[in-house]
């Protein structure tokens, strides 16, 4: 990989690293338990939602900076 790729993985991985552990624990205190022994079925349809969000959320953003131009 190019220098530029390689600082760009860092950044990545630095920003991931700073926005894991307070949503994290955002969650814990919002949902509590241990996230290891909820029930599968839970948490396939809590993904989907987040899945769902996320698309709702990249849709509303690129309408947004497509508004901006």
């Amino acid at each position: 990989m190019t220098n530029e790729q390689e600082k760009h993985l860092v950044f990545i991985k630095e920003e991931f690293d700073r926005l894991v552990d307070p949503k994290y624990r955002k969650g814990q205190v919002e949902h509590g338990g241990d996230l290891w022994e909820k029930d599968l079925e839970l948490l396939v349809d809590a993904a989907l939602d987040e899945a769902v969000d996320q698309v709702v959320y990249l849709t509303t953003l690129r309408e947004k900076l497509l508004k901006r131009k």
